[in-house]
């Protein structure tokens, strides 16, 4: 089966950004939120008027997801093209007017009797987005008054989304030269491109020129992204501040329904277990044949093993791998990769002029959903893809429901998309033809732990750092440097002989100005899901359902809630997290003993 590797947009709105369905979409959503803002003000709080609110918000919630995926799309494959930033500015202007009716239905849910308010949940119509009804009536009590809310959410339009938006156009516009070491050539390539080569180059002195002319690019950037992350950071921490929240993680916190012990049992563990790595980098500065690791060295992927040859794998060959082995553990995941493919939902040429890294969004007025990524052929990306398919594949499972059951936050989110990438990165180990190639393939299967116990805890604590420091006043460039240098050398216990001081800089994540503290999910998400491939070893072909109706109720309870619900887990406890570390051990072990045939 052969596969386009280019994503259709145009079954959403056809006709590019000038497409009228779109132009015209723009003003229904408009006219919605002018109506849903007249009725809440006259609502009495009925149960009944309750519902007709919650249907027609979770509507306009539903018609901007739809027109911001298009949009973003677009702009993905198109980077850094300012005709994109009108709209990306239109369609701040409607969530901001969005904004302002629906603080006040919050405060409308608040203002319902106790008593009254539960006994409306119970009714078949708000049964099903009780919870999330419960969060809204929870959280109107941070809400300042209606004016105010409204004045701050026209502020961010200009504030912190306006200093993400900077960053894109920051990042899209910086290009550097490097030396490719095996036939001297200097070439010219974009930040993006030079991000997706430190991942994938194998010879270790192209790696390392490359490393450190990226490095030399971000710090000649530093004055213009370290204005762009104070006054973000200042931005946000304001905001915090006048609702009430005295610490910066509270809001993340709040947003990924987890408690303070919760993240603070995870990276105890974490730290605890930091030890485990060393041996297998110890073993990989022999297996590359180097005298010190860097940064770019972390995930570099191994060459010259044996008589073991990369060879670069075709996407089609890739989607079929991807498909049967999701198959081995659910037949809907395998339906659904198939569908995936065949209908051209995912965007993955390797071509200039893309954003750099990848991402799965919703298409919720579809029910479909569309992923970005750039496919270069390496052994990690069939994982990157299967990643991406776990979070639309999560996503499918919710699309008979109201949209406010498909709000799950992004610790849980990030747990489908890691157990379909523990999937294929076992299936590539098992199906290995020699010693040597289960090596460089149990090697890629180490990018995974390597990067959510060492590189996301750097990010971790390198963002806790800056914002405390970063309310009492600006932190400098110089001073952000050393900042997240001291995180990578605690985080990494010493491992990396090279860091990169500028990392702060150079990643999109610490820009986003929807998600705070885009970091710990992604390792709450990784041992969770490892909880649940060991389960799903377990129990074979009963695992489907089980696994589908954890999914379901991702959206449904607290992070601890589902964990006890699901897997029976405390999540307090360390025991859990444990059981993920001592996995990552076992990976590690059997990397040590068969590569000790190559030294």
């Amino acid at each position: 089966m052969s596969y386009s590797q280019k994503w259709d947009l145009e079954s959403i709105y056809p006709g590019g950004i000038e497409s009228p369905q779109l132009a015209e979409k723009y003003q229904l959503v408009a006219t919605q939120i002018k109506n849903f803002d007249t009725q809440v003000a006259v609502s009495t709080g009925s149960t009944e008027e309750i519902a007709d609110l919650s249907d027609l918000a979770q509507t306009i919630g539903s018609g901007l997801g739809t027109i911001n995926i298009f949009v973003n799309g677009l702009s993905s494959v198109d980077y850094g093209n300012s005709i994109y930033t009108p709209h990306f500015d239109k369609i701040g202007h409607l969530f901001a007017d969005f904004s302002s009716p629906l603080n006040k239905f919050q405060k409308l849910l608040l203002s319902i009797d106790e008593t009254k308010f539960h006994e409306s949940l119970e009714s078949p119509r708000l049964k099903p987005i009780a919870f999330y009804l419960t969060e809204l009536r929870t959280n109107a009590n941070l809400l300042l008054d209606d004016t105010t809310e409204s004045l701050i959410n026209k502020f961010d339009l200009d504030g912190q989304q306006a200093w993400s938006q900077h960053y894109d156009t920051i990042s899209a516009s910086l290009s550097m030269q490097y030396t490719d070491a095996d036939d001297g050539k200097t070439r010219e390539i974009s930040a993006g491109q030079a991000l997706n080569m430190l991942d994938g180059e194998t010879n270790s002195d192209t790696r390392a020129n490359i490393m450190s002319n990226y490095e030399k690019m971000w710090a000649n950037a530093e004055n213009l992204t370290s204005d762009t992350l104070n006054h973000l950071a200042g931005f946000r921490l304001t905001n915090q501040k006048a609702h009430g929240r005295h610490s910066h993680l509270e809001q993340p916190l709040e947003m990924n329904r987890m408690s303070q012990a919760t993240l603070d049992t995870m990276w105890r563990v974490v730290d605890e277990n930091k030890h485990i790595f060393k041996p297998y980098f110890d073993r990989k500065k022999q297996l590359l044949n180097i005298e010190k690791i860097g940064w770019q060295d972390q995930v570099a992927p191994l060459n010259n093993v044996g008589d073991y040859q990369p060879t670069e794998v075709s996407y089609d060959d890739t989607a079929a791998f991807i498909i049967e082995q999701f198959g081995k553990f659910s037949p809907k995941m395998a339906a659904f990769a198939k569908m995936a493919f065949e209908k051209n939902w995912i965007e993955s040429e390797n071509r200039p002029g893309k954003q750099p890294g990848g991402y799965m969004e919703s298409v919720p007025d579809l029910h479909e959903s569309r992923i970005f990524l750039t496919y270069t052929g390496s052994v990690n990306d069939a994982a990157t893809i299967a990643h991406e398919l776990g979070h639309a594949f999560h996503s499918s499972q919710l699309t008979d429901l109201p949209l406010w059951r498909d709000a799950y936050a992004m610790n849980v989110a990030e747990t489908a998309s890691t157990f379909a990438e523990l999937i294929v990165n076992d299936a590539n180990v098992k199906s290995a033809q020699s010693d040597a190639e289960k090596l460089v393939l149990l090697d890629a299967k180490m990018t995974n732990p390597i990067a959510m116990f060492l590189n996301i805890h750097a990010r971790f604590l390198f963002e806790d750092a800056f914002y405390t420091e970063r309310k009492q006043g600006i932190v400098t460039p110089q001073r952000l440097n050393e900042l997240m240098d001291e995180a990578q050398k605690v985080a990494f216990d010493g491992i990396l002989d090279v860091r990169h001081p500028h990392f702060w800089s150079s990643k999109l994540h610490f820009f986003i100005d929807s998600v705070p503290f885009y970091n710990f999910p992604y390792t709450f998400g990784y041992l969770f899901s490892a909880g649940i491939y060991a389960q799903a070893q377990q129990d074979g072909a009963g695992f489907e359902d089980k696994y589908i109706a954890l999914l379901r109720d991702t959206a449904n309870m607290t992070s601890e809630e589902l964990a006890k619900k699901h897997l029976n887990v405390d999540l307090t406890q360390p025991t859990f997290w444990q059981n993920g570390a001592d996995l990552i051990k076992a990976d590690i072990d059997e990397f040590l003993k068969l590569s000790e045939q190559f030294i």
